[in-house]
């Protein structure tokens, strides 16, 4: 008995002491909630010794978290957020400068024009529109095909969109409407499409949900969330607007000032493996590697075809302006924040 008890404690001792050396690194993310336990168990077997821990909400509010804690950061690593959000960090200098191992095997939009990098593309995500076919055969609704039919009356109150200022999916989506409508045609557009919009949500997602249960007839989304609710069966014409969709790259970067800059590079060098595209191509269809093909299903073609011209630097240097503008003309039909 004596023995199995010094078993047992030294098995104790041993796993406690394991556990203990682990490297904790705090990973800012806009990942969706059910990618968070896919991602973390990946990684943590790819990088013996590395523990992810993670800090997760909207775009928005994740970039304006990081820039509040700019001189006493928290944060170690990022890991999913948008590339808007990920040069605006860079022009304040809280990037490291950091060249993962394979970086040549990204896309050149996928590559930070800094070298060393200073962050790097991982997927990238589009506008789309949630169509209910139910709610609109009960009201008897045209299916849209571009952003201009939204402006039609038959759908007053019957649009959820994202508000850019804490969505990165509402940020991307504004950001296309400029590159392709140019800045007065595009604020005047979205004045219009104001008239019909039921509530501006503080998420990406919960437009196409809202519209999944048949709340609203459309929502205003992005491309993963659209796709994975019409493979579960949801009611649900997935749009890709004829008149351009703007698009955003999930990216990932080192916070400069870490105090585990080695367990981070390597949590990077991670970030754009073979192995994390793979797992990144579960749920997007442009991934940020050539050599590694996506195997979401049923995902519309269309996206490829219609992006939008976006200027990333632009938006980026912009971002401030342009999301007080918006809330200066539209906050008041955002949902309450939690």
């Amino acid at each position: 008995m004596r023995r199995l008890l010094l078993a047992a404690a030294c098995t104790f001792a041993f796993t406690a002491s394991a556990e203990a050396q682990r490297t904790r690194l705090t990973v800012y993310t806009a990942f969706e909630n059910d990618q968070l336990p896919v991602f973390k168990q990946a990684a943590e077997r790819a990088v013996p010794g590395i523990e992810v821990v993670w800090v997760r909400d909207s775009t928005g509010i994740v970039t304006t978290r990081l820039l509040a804690e700019k001189d006493n950061p928290r944060a170690d690593v990022i890991w999913g957020l948008s590339a808007f959000s990920l040069i605006r960090l860079e022009a304040e200098n809280m990037l490291e400068p950091y060249t993962p191992k394979e970086a040549e095997a990204l896309r050149p939009q996928f590559r930070s024009e800094r070298n060393p990098m200073t962050w790097v593309g991982l997927d990238a995500f589009v506008a789309a529109v949630c169509f209910n076919t139910v709610v609109a055969q009960q009201r008897n609704l045209p299916k849209p095909a571009t952003w201009t039919d939204l402006l039609n009356p038959a759908y007053r109150g019957l649009i959820a969109m994202p508000n850019p200022a804490s969505s990165g999916t509402g940020l991307l989506t504004v950001a296309g409407w400029l590159g392709t409508k140019g800045e007065a045609p595009a604020w005047e557009f979205m004045t219009r499409l104001h008239d019909n919009i039921a509530v501006y949500t503080h998420s990406g997602s919960a437009p196409c949900n809202n519209a999944a249960r048949g709340e609203y007839a459309i929502g205003i989304t992005f491309d993963m969330r659209a796709v994975a609710l019409r493979n579960q069966g949801a009611p649900i014409d997935i749009v890709v607007p004829a008149d351009g969709v703007g698009f955003d790259l999930e990216a990932a970067a080192i916070h400069r000032g870490t105090r585990h800059l080695e367990a981070a590079k390597r949590l990077m060098d991670f970030a754009i493996s073979k192995e994390a595209m793979e797992l990144y191509g579960r749920y997007y269809a442009l991934l940020g590697r050539a050599d590694v093909q996506p195997t979401v299903q049923n995902y519309p073609p269309e996206f490829s075809q219609r992006l939008a011209d976006v200027d990333f630097a632009s938006v980026a240097a912009n971002r401030d302006r342009i999301l007080a503008e918006w809330a200066r003309r539209f906050d008041g039909k955002s949902a309450p924040r939690n």
